[in-house]
C-alpha cells in the first residue's frame, strides 16, 4: 500500500499541447494531479466532500479516452443518475477546454435484471471519440452492467452503493487485460467495505494505493481560495478559517463531520451494533455448523435425503447437545431462507445468572423444506428444558413455524411476521444484550458481520436489505443476526421451562404428521 502524499506535475505523456495550457492556468489542485499522478492498477481516495477529485478524474478518463498509445474506454458508476449525468457533462467540459473532438453526449436505458430475477430500467450517458473509437459511459451501480465489458472503472461515492461487494468483483475482472480501477467516496461508517479496503492497504494486505484528502489537505491546497475567486470574494486566512468554522458546525454532531470532513469513519454509519460491542460478545468455545445440500439435492428420494440429513445430525449436532447443561433453560430462534439466501437456527441457554449463551448456530443452504423440518425436530427434541421458540414466519417461513407450532402448541412457539412494529419492539431488547454484555455467541466472522447488517433506517434498527458475500463466497442477508433476535424473543417468552408433550397428530403418534398442515392454514404462522 502506498499512502500517495507527494507533488510533482504530470507525467510528460499525459501532457499535449492544449493540456498543458490548462494546466498552466492551475486549474487543478495539487491533490488532482497527485490523484492523476497515480498510475497503480487500483487506487482509492477517502475524501472529504466537495473536493473535486470527481471533477480531475473526468480528466484523466477523456486523456485515456484519446491516448495516441493505449486509449481505454471508462465506465462510470455512481449512486444516482444525477451523479453519472453530472460526470458525463464534467468530461464534456474537459473535452471542449482541450479542443478534443467528440461526439454528442447520448442517453439511452438498457433493461437489465437482478439475480432473483427482477426486471430494472438502467439509465446511461455516453459520450465517444471518433479519433480512437474509445467512449465513456456513466451508469448505474448495478454490478451486472459491468459484465462483457472492457476498460477502466470509476467507482464514486464507493461507500454508499447498495452492493459494493458485487459492484468491486464485477469491476476487479476488468483488470486482466489492463483496465484499472478508481475507487472515489467519502466514509460511511467503520465497517464499510470501502473503510475495510483502505485498511486492508493500510496493513500491507492489499496492494491498493491509498490518498487521503481530508478537508484541512484541501484547504492547504488552495480549495478556499478558489471558491473565494469563484465568488468574487476577497481571501484571507482569517476568513478561511470562519468558513472552516462554519462547516463543521453545519453537522449535526461531531462525529458526523468528523466522517465527511476529515475522513474519519463513523461507528456507527446508521449501524446499530458497533464492531467493538460484537466482537465482544464473541467467544471460541462456540461454534457455527453449516449444512449445504448438493445441488440436486430436490431430486433424491425422500429415504435418501432423510438419511443424508439424519447422519450429518449425528455427526455434527449431536456432539454439540450433549454439551448442554441439562438443568438450564433453553430456548430456540429460527430465520427462514429456502434458496438464495441462509435458514438458520440459533440455540440459546440461559445460565444462572441469566446471561444468554448460545453455544452453537446451525445454518442450512439450498435445504429442501421437509428436511429444515428434520432438522429443527432433530434439535428442538433433544433440548432440555425447551422455553420457547420464535420462527421468521414471514412469507414461505410460515411453513417451517407452523410446523412447529402443531407440534409444541401456542403457548410455546412464537410465530414472528417481521415488521417495522416488530423490530421497533425487540431490536432495543437485542441491543440491551450486548450493552451489557449479557450474550455470549460463536466467534465466526460470518456472525460479526451478519449483525453489523442491522441498521437504523428512519429511526428503526432493522437488517439492511443489501445483501453481502460469506467467507465462502456465498450470498447472506443478515440471517444470523435475524436468528439471534428470533433467540432473545423466545428467551423472553412467559412462562417457564417445560419438559414438553408433542401434540398427537390425527394417527396418534407423537410424530408430526406434515399432512395435517393443510387443515391449518391461517391458523396464525401463515
Amino acid at each position: 500500500m502506498t499512502d500517495v502524499l507527494d507533488t510533482g506535475e504530470l507525467p510528460l505523456n499525459k501532457i499535449t499541447g492544449s493540456l498543458a495550457i490548462a494546466l498552466s492556468t492551475d486549474i487543478l489542485f495539487q491533490y488532482q494531479r497527485d490523484w492523476m499522478n497515480d498510475e497503480s492498477v487500483i487506487k482509492i481516495a477517502e475524501k472529504s466532500r466537495r473536493t473535486g477529485l470527481t471533477f480531475s478524474e473526468a480528466l484523466d478518463d477523456v486523456m485515456s479516452a484519446v491516448s495516441e498509445t493505449s486509449p481505454q474506454n471508462t465506465y462510470y458508476l455512481g449512486s444516482d443518475k444525477e451523479m453519472a449525468k453530472e460526470f458525463i457533462e464534467a468530461c464534456a467540459f474537459w473535452a471542449r477546454k482541450l479542443n478534443m473532438v467528440m461526439g454528442q453526449i447520448e442517453e439511452s436505458i438498457f433493461e437489465d435484471e437482478d439475480e432473483d430475477g427482477t426486471k430494472k430500467s438502467i439509465n446511461t450517458f455516453e459520450v465517444k471519440f471518433p479519433t480512437t473509437g474509445k467512449k465513456i459511459i456513466a451508469l448505474s451501480s448495478n454490478p451486472r452492467a459491468l459484465r462483457g465489458r472492457q476498460g477502466n472503472v470509476v467507482l464514486d461515492e464507493f461507500a454508499f452503493h447498495n452492493s459494493a461487494d458485487e459492484v468491486m468483483k464485477a469491476a476487479v475482472s476488468l483488470t486482466m487485460w489492463g483496465g484499472k480501477i478508481r475507487i472515489i467516496s467519502t466514509h460511511n461508517g467503520v465497517d464499510n467495505l470501502f473503510n475495510t479496503m483502505i485498511t486492508q492497504a493500510r496493513r500491507g494486505e492489499k496492494s491498493y494505493s491509498v490518498h487521503h484528502i481530508p478537508i484541512d489537505r484541501a484547504l492547504r491546497d488552495g480549495l478556499y481560495k478558489r471558491i473565494c475567486l469563484m465568488a468574487g470574494r476577497e481571501w484571507s486566512q482569517e476568513a478561511e478559517d470562519k468558513w472552516l468554522a462554519e462547516q463543521v458546525n453545519y453537522y449535526t454532531s461531531k462525529e458526523a463531520a468528523n466522517e465527511e470532513l476529515y475522513c474519519v469513519p463513523s461507528q456507527g454509519a446508521g449501524q446499530y451494533l458497533s464492531r467493538r460491542m460484537r466482537e465482544r460478545a464473541l467467544t471460541k468455545d462456540f461454534k457455527v455448523v453449516r449444512f449445504k445440500a448438493p445441488d440436486d439435492f430436490e431430486t433424491w428420494t425422500e429415504d435418501q435425503r432423510v438419511r443424508e440429513v439424519d447422519k450429518w445430525c449425528k455427526e455434527h449436532v449431536l456432539p454439540l447437545i450433549e454439551k448442554l447443561n441439562p438443568e438450564l433453560s433453553h430456548a430456540f430462534g429460527e430465520d427462514f431462507a429456502r434458496k438464495g439466501d441462509l435458514s438458520v437456527f440459533s440455540v440459546g441457554e440461559i445460565a444462572q445468572d441469566t446471561r444468554l449463551l448460545v453455544p452453537f448456530i446451525v445454518e442450512l443452504r439450498n435445504v429442501t423444506y421437509d428436511q429444515q423440518r428434520q432438522i429443527m425436530f432433530y434439535i428442538t427434541e433433544r433440548l432440555p428444558r425447551l422455553r420457547g421458540l420464535a420462527f421468521d414466519a414471514t412469507g414461505n417461513g410460515g411453513y417451517l413455524a407452523e410446523a412447529a407450532m402443531l407440534k409444541y402448541g401456542t403457548e410455546m412457539v412464537d410465530c414472528v411476521h417481521l415488521s417495522q412494529a416488530w423490530y421497533r419492539e425487540w431490536m432495543p431488547k437485542l441491543k440491551d444484550y450486548f450493552e451489557m454484555n449479557n450474550i455470549s455467541l460463536p466467534k465466526d466472522q460470518d456472525v460479526l458481520d451478519d449483525l453489523g447488517q442491522i441498521k437504523l433506517k428512519d429511526g428503526i434498527a432493522q437488517i439492511d436489505k443489501g445483501k453481502t458475500t460469506d467467507t465462502s463466497g456465498e450470498k447472506r442477508h443478515g440471517d444470523s443476526a435475524v436468528s439471534i433476535a428470533m433467540l432473545v424473543r423466545a428467551v423472553e417468552m412467559d412462562g417457564s421451562a417445560i419438559e414438553f408433550t408433542p401434540l398427537p397428530s390425527k394417527s396418534g403418534s407423537n410424530d408430526f404428521n406434515y399432512d395435517d398442515l393443510g387443515s391449518f392454514q391461517g391458523a396464525g404462522c401463515w
